[in-house]
């Protein structure tokens, strides 16, 4: 299985009734940010520098709970920000698992293993951590050392706790996709359980702009990246993925991603912000939708991002014969779990692990004993 078939069955429960009760537009995933704070400056981040004016703002848990029940979608990308910071988390997690939410949980990973324990393994809940290549990579995209290193320790943590983790990456115009297929194999030595992947967007807010891709970038990408990520348990419909390759056209359909944050009801969709509204219900109805998407309004030309195309993939926007046996024979042809035991952080420079994006092993330090047995001899994980 591709996802948790616990997740599966409530999606596919949750878009039938919607669909049998006539409803045209209803969310998928619920992207709530509790805060704007963060702890990176990524290069490609446009958050901290749209919300700077209120990047000290945060939601209590009450209205963070409030907003998806308002909502109702099935599954929240808790996000921002970095969630880790956000004083209350563990709480707002188990709130929103004791509502049959699915939740993944966005973070860089550096504080996992600082917070760990105020989290329960479930088949509802994903560490979701964002890295995007290798050691040396990765740290530039982020601009801080060490970034990557503390995200797998982690991710290790994560793993040995018996929690599902997957990660994320984001495609800029230098990222070299067999680097990314490099770090998925090294996350699957790890049992690492998915892997999504999604063109950056050219946010307005960031300076650099000649790192984000136009959208024939994309497709070529893309095409070339087939035989290497078709390996791996990537969570991306084969449909997204087909338009990620210019094999179809799909349209946006942002409202089936909505954003909630400090200031409300984020429209019209995570990376673009003409307004906020008060309820999901404003959101919804006063949002112009048929004035976005490419060719309609020019930040949408270049954006394949799944926040707004994936939701269309999975609610069978432009869909051809067969599309339903594609999805599900993508479903039941996964594999969560990865093959941990395989990789084994590096000590010396030879092995396998962390390397620093051009192929060549990094040294890592040799971990002490009480560093390697992230789980006590008496079963319990050990608060680091």
């Amino acid at each position: 299985m591709r996802f948790p078939l616990k997740m599966t069955a409530n999606l596919t429960k949750y878009i039938a009734a919607k669909k049998i009760t006539g409803v045209k537009k209803f969310p998928l995933v619920m992207m709530l940010e509790p805060l704007h704070s963060c702890n990176l400056t990524c290069t490609g981040c446009g958050r901290i520098r749209e919300y700077k004016s209120t990047i000290n703002e945060i939601m209590s848990v009450e209205k963070c709970l409030a907003a998806a029940d308002e909502c109702g979608a099935p599954i929240v990308s808790i996000c921002g920000g970095e969630p880790l910071i956000y004083p209350e988390i563990g709480r707002l997690t188990k709130e929103l698992l004791d509502r049959g939410k699915h939740i993944y949980m966005c973070t860089n990973g550096m504080f996992i293993r600082k917070r760990l324990h105020e989290f329960t393994p479930s088949s509802s809940f994903f560490w979701n951590v964002h890295l995007d290549g290798m050691e040396r990579t990765h740290d530039l995209c982020v601009e801080r050392d060490g970034v990557f290193r503390d995200a797998i320790e982690g991710i290790k943590a994560a793993k040995a706790a018996g929690f599902m983790v997957c990660s994320n990456t984001t495609v800029y115009r230098e990222t070299d996709l067999n680097e990314v297929a490099e770090l998925f194999e090294y996350l699957h030595g790890l049992g690492v359980d998915g892997y999504m992947i999604s063109p950056a967007y050219s946010y307005s807010a960031v300076a650099t702009q000649d790192i984000f891709l136009t959208r024939e970038d994309i497709i070529n990408k893309f095409r070339d990246a087939q035989a290497v990520l078709d390996k791996y348990n990537v969570m991306m419909s084969p449909i997204y993925y087909e338009f990620l390759r210019g094999e179809r056209q799909l349209e946006c359909v942002a409202w089936g991603t909505p954003t909630y944050n400090p200031k409300g009801w984020k429209a019209p969709c995570y990376p673009m912000t003409d307004g906020h509204h008060a309820t999901f219900k404003d959101f919804l109805e006063k949002t112009n939708w048929d004035s976005y998407g490419p060719g309609r309004d020019p930040r949408c030309n270049d954006c394949m991002m799944h926040v707004g195309f994936e939701p269309s993939a999975v609610l069978g926007g432009n869909a051809k014969f067969g599309d339903t046996w594609k999805l599900l024979s993508w479903q039941l042809g996964g594999k969560l779990g990865g093959a941990r035991g395989k990789v084994q952080p590096a000590s010396n420079g030879q092995s396998n692990g962390p390397s620093s994006g051009n192929g060549h092993a990094v040294k890592t330090p040799v971990a002490s004993a009480a560093q390697e047995e992230l789980v006590s001899s008496e079963g319990r994980l050990r608060v680091l």
